[in-house]
């Protein structure tokens, strides 16, 4: 905030405030040292918890395997010089990731489009007469303005404010024409000092009937993953009150409290009430107040390196960096005050667009524009392509970015309307836990798969394959980010066995127990705790492409031992997604209204039509397909489709020779009796780890492995040992998971555990 004549009180407030940003970055200089450190010798993908990095990834829609395949992928490979693909094949999936972690500076034309959609909505706040000063503020619905408590302190402060639009310089350098709304608190004002926030209501006209509509809005949203340490963020600002500017993603993260985000930018005092954002132009803080610059005695510094006073103006202050209020606690905040019901009403504009996913998800986009935005960005030529599963256009409708957040499509609407291009993420809930779903007759919707889990289901919740209206295959961006990830597996050793051996010492340094069920409640306490990246089941962008690789960077199918490359099975299961789509899109034309039963049967029957080569060593309706134990890598094998057919979900068995059974490449097979050709000693280990990780999960129905044929597994273990294949198998499940196999890291431990515990 720039002030033209500040009384005591302001000014004393306005030190306050500077003081408290100094200590709490100051408190933290060890943490962000710290972070710093790991930034800049691993990344960003490492400097935050892995619970925040992992909810960042999963709202851009990646999963972490591509994200760590990307980051030991050499230039030459992620750019696509050896891999049967251009670069701009590869679509914002790669190249955006590839700018959070800082490895490509190019970012696509349509991220400034979407940040000048953004920009519109932001203006410069004046507060006349007595006390007059400047701050910057953003509509954040269609009737409310937020900027900072400091701003406006008070509804008779706001009723002297005005909102200014266009206070900038158009594409020929001339200025706008600015257009003024007046504020109006006596219909909404809510201020909060300790978060420095403030919520007006505007004019719905300027003076010359300028709609203010025509400017839009920002979305706010509570959503988790909007933003990690390392990441860079963007202000769009009135600084010092001057015509609107730009800092471009040249501010880093360097903290996130509980309350409030650090970040190192040049923002003058005026950038007070600018809306920070990330890279997908989502609102993360509302910047408020810069870290003073200070001497060795703690005396605040003047941009010329002397000692500040008050008397020179808060403008003359040197800052060293600058804290924004994080945007979720601002939103959790304005829901608690005590409001009047037209008040109220005003309120839950804020909340009725914002809070979801990104689009690989469902989301609105974070820019609500307006039909003169729309005039705006179509006259140059801007389009509707998301780079990502898309739905039909439709007037009016919210926009999408796609999954990595560049900016959303746009396409020029009738009469002046705005059309954008709108993926969305639709899940069909079937089963006892699941809520009941009614489906309207009607044109079908268009659908796509619901993003991956980081998580435990709730209950069985299939999701609906996915439906691309305009012909776009929608495992296309799955079958480019499995081949990044093929060809940053040919570029590095495929198993380090001094690197694996400390690795595996640490994980198990810890566990220390001699009883046979203490060794099991240790082991499974271990590979709950430690399995902190849960993807969900997506074989052709994990398993084949590093995971389940043979030394010969073959894949092996886990029942009959044949050799296959892996671009033919990362091309055979898109296939197979793709013909689901078309099944799935036929029977909801033929069912108009099914209900949550048939949707779920319907489900099951393509998967078991379409089955992708991926075997679950543990059968999913063992487990009822719930994630994690769905997506759990240490259970997942290629496996061509027709034995996966072929073995179903029957229990493993070790048949004598002369007992009779149907035969194939695969294997021998009876009722409830399963035996593979190939893999005896891997399944087992992988079934012995699903014991262990999910204990008296499986075993208590009818058709599942009964606690009898424990023995079966011990004893095809100690046929069978551990080779390179699994060790690298398990360090790779290991760097993407978290967890370990036990029975692959010390095989011995097989004859230590009481197995029989974990049956219900």
């Amino acid at each position: 905030m720039i002030t033209a004549q500040r009384p005591a009180q302001a000014q004393s407030d306005h030190l306050s405030r500077v003081e408290e940003t100094r200590r709490r970055y100051d408190d933290r200089a060890t943490e962000r040292e710290r972070s710093r450190e790991v930034l800049d010798r691993r990344g960003v993908l490492y400097a935050d918890t892995p619970e925040r990095v992992n909810k960042r990834l999963a709202r851009l829609g990646v999963d972490w395997s591509l994200a760590s395949a990307l980051d030991r992928t050499p230039a030459r490979a992620s750019a696509g010089s050896s891999l049967p693909l251009e670069p701009e094949s590869f679509g914002a999936d790669v190249l955006g990731l590839e700018r959070l972690m800082g490895r490509n500076d190019l970012i696509e034309v349509r991220f400034l489009q979407a940040g000048y959609l953004a920009g519109r909505s932001i203006g410069r706040v004046t507060v006349r007469g007595r006390e007059a000063h400047h701050g910057t503020g953003f509509m954040v619905s269609p009737s409310l303005l937020m900027t900072n408590n400091h701003v406006l302190r008070t509804a008779e402060e706001a009723s002297r404010g005005i909102i200014a639009f266009n206070f900038e310089a158009g594409v020929t350098g001339r200025p706008l024409a600015p257009v003024a709304f007046d504020l109006e608190p006596e219909r909404f004002f809510v201020t909060d000092r300790a978060l420095d926030f403030s919520l007006v209501a505007v004019a719905g006209r300027g003076p010359d009937g300028v709609p203010l509509d025509s400017f839009g809005h920002l979305r706010l949203s509570e959503a988790q993953g909007m933003v990690i340490l390392g990441e860079l963020v963007n202000i769009i600002q009135h600084p010092n009150g001057e015509p609107k500017q730009l800092a471009l993603r040249e501010n880093q993260v360097v903290d996130l409290l509980e309350m409030f985000v650090h970040y190192d930018t040049d923002t003058a005092p005026g950038s007070s009430g600018s809306p920070v954002f990330n890279d997908q132009w989502e609102v993360v803080a509302l910047h408020h107040s810069g870290v003073p610059r200070t001497d060795a005695a703690g005396n605040l510094l003047a941009v010329d390196g002397t000692r500040w006073s008050p008397e020179m103006g808060e403008q003359r202050l040197a800052w060293k960096a600058n804290e924004g209020v994080r945007i979720s606690r601002v939103l959790d905040a304005l829901r608690q005050f005590p409001l009047s019901t037209p008040a109220a009403e005003l309120r839950e504009q804020v909340f009725a667009a914002g809070g979801g996913p990104l689009p690989d998800e469902g989301a609105p986009s974070p820019v609500t524009a307006s039909p003169a935005a729309a005039t705006a960005s179509t006259a140059h030529g801007s389009n509707g392509s998301a780079g990502n599963g898309k739905a039909p256009q439709a007037p009016q409708a919210a926009a999408a970015g796609p999954a990595t957040g560049a900016a959303p499509g746009i396409a020029p609407g009738a009469a002046g309307v705005m059309q954008w291009t709108v993926p969305l993420r639709f899940s069909v809930g079937v089963g006892p836990t699941a809520p009941g779903i009614s489906v309207a007759p009607g044109p079908v919707p268009p659908m796509t798969a619901a993003a991956p889990a980081t998580g435990p289901s709730a209950g069985a919740t299939p999701a609906a394959p996915p439906v691309e209206p305009d012909g776009h295959r929608p495992a296309d961006q799955d079958v480019h980010a499995a081949l990044v990830n093929l060809e940053a597996g040919r570029t590095r050793p495929y198993y380090e066995a001094e690197e694996d051996r400390a690795a595996r010492e640490a994980y198990y340094a810890d566990i220390r127990t001699t009883s046979a069920a203490g060794l099991l409640r240790a082991l499974a306490r271990l590979l709950e705790s430690t399995h902190e990246r849960r993807p969900a089941y997506k074989p052709m962008r994990m398993v084949y492409p590093w995971v389940d690789l043979h030394p010969d960077l073959h894949l092996r199918s886990i029942y009959s031992g044949k050799s296959f490359s892996p671009e033919e099975f990362i091309r055979a299961d898109a296939a197979a997604e793709d013909a689901r789509i078309g099944r799935w899109e036929e029977f909801l034309r033929r069912e108009s209204a099914p209900d949550p039963s048939a949707l779920g049967a319907e489900l099951d029957a393509l998967e078991a039509a379409l089955p992708f080569n991926c075997e679950h060593v543990v059968p999913q309706s063992w487990f009822g397909k719930d994630e994690p134990m769905r997506g759990d890598l240490h259970h997942l094998f290629a496996c061509e489709s027709g034995c996966n057919s072929f073995r179903g979900n029957i229990p493993y068995f070790d048949f004598p020779d002369r007992e009779e059974a149907v035969r194939n490449d695969c294997g021998r097979r009876e009722t409830k009796k399963f035996e593979p050709s190939a893999g005896k000693g891997t399944v087992a280990r992988a079934t012995l780890y699903f014991l262990l990780r999910y204990p008296k999960l499986i075993g208590d129905a009818e058709g599942e492995f009964p606690q009898e044929r424990l023995d079966l597994l011990l004893s095809w273990h100690a046929e069978d040992p551990v080779s390179d294949y699994e060790r690298h198998r398990n360090a790779a499940i290991f760097e993407i998971q978290g967890n370990r196999n036990p029975l692959i890291d010390n095989p011995r431990w097989a004859e230590e555990i009481d197995f029989s515990a974990a049956w219900p």
